[in-house]
């Protein structure tokens, strides 16, 4: 079966198609990405703006297209934080549809947390033991855990890179803005932490995720050239190392670091801020980078016929 995943998130929309049948690996057949940046599309209300709905449905009706070329026999397509928390996520959805023709589910925050979950230990097996997965978007965080296919626990909180860089990196925060962050980071984090530590330290801890995957690179991770398959992670001692110098970093120095997109520059220090403090709340010397994340899950769910959201 030819699926196209519909990815829309609160920095880009991404088509994903993929060959895909039960036992197997979902196989990636070819990508379409454009920056939607909805997260940065709000007003002061917290509604998407005409241009963000313009963009969202120009981009959905070209994704259409595509999905079409590619010979694709169902569309798979979902919305995260930015969305689901805009405050005329119902507008937007219904204009998207009556332009397009295409009905958008929105994940809730525990679902996206739970899906990246499942797409976590599937990469990784039963070997993993009990399994830690946090994943940071645009607009939040996710975190998981537990023993099995579906978590123990798994909830989302509002510390996306790009939510923090809009709230708090807009201008170059001071020694005293990026104590501030880091408090709120921290806080946020350490609230329900206990829901994860509870069960003991996990076995094996997996970050999934452009951030992620761009702060292992920073550290000395493999290039993407290299595969999927090369072992990748993001030790904590290496990334303590850097958060000084990234704060000091200009936006052209960032973007000449290896793994970092020039559209992503502003929001490589919050999502330092976030990783950091995601190991060192949850004694963990280290994150193994996953390949597989939130579109693996929902293909992932609807090949095993679960009944999921999306089937």
């Amino acid at each position: 079966m030819r699926l196209g995943v519909l990815d829309i998130g609160s920095n880009t929309g991404h088509l994903l198609v993929v060959d895909a049948h039960g036992g197997a690996a979902p196989l990636p057949a070819f990508s379409y990405k454009q920056p939607l940046r909805l997260a940065e599309h709000l007003d002061g209300d917290g509604a998407v703006t005409a241009a963000g709905i313009d963009a969202l449905a120009a981009f959905t009706a070209q994704a259409l297209v595509v999905a079409d070329d590619k010979g694709c026999e169902a569309m798979l397509p979902f919305a995260t934080s930015a969305v689901r928390e805009s405050a005329n996520a119902d507008d937007v959805l219904a204009a998207v549809q009556e332009r397009t023709g295409v009905a958008i589910a929105v994940l809730s925050g525990e679902d996206e947390a739970r899906l990246t979950f499942l797409a976590v230990r599937r990469w990784f097996g039963w070997s993993a033991g009990r399994l830690a997965v946090f994943d940071i978007g645009g607009g939040s965080l996710e975190i998981a855990g537990g023993g099995d296919e579906r978590p123990d626990v798994a909830w989302s909180l509002p510390l996306g890179a790009a939510r923090l860089a809009r709230s708090h990196f807009a201008t170059a925060p001071d020694e005293a803005g990026l104590k501030a962050v880091r408090k709120r980071i921290r806080t946020e984090i350490a609230r329900d932490a206990g829901n994860l530590l509870r069960a003991g330290t996990p076995h094996r801890a997996a970050a999934t995720s452009k951030t992620f995957r761009s702060l292992a690179r920073i550290c000395g991770a493999a290039p993407s050239g290299e595969g999927p398959l090369a072992p990748r992670s993001l030790p904590l001692a290496e990334l303590r190392t850097w958060i000084p110098k990234l704060v000091e970093m200009r936006a052209d120095e960032l973007a000449s670091l290896p793994g970092v997109s020039p559209s992503r520059t502003h929001q490589i220090v919050p999502g330092a801020l976030v990783a950091e403090a995601c190991m060192d709340i949850f004694d963990l010397a280290e994150l193994e980078i996953c390949p597989w994340a939130l579109r693996e899950g929902v293909i992932l769910e609807r090949i095993d016929g679960l009944g999921g959201l999306l089937a």
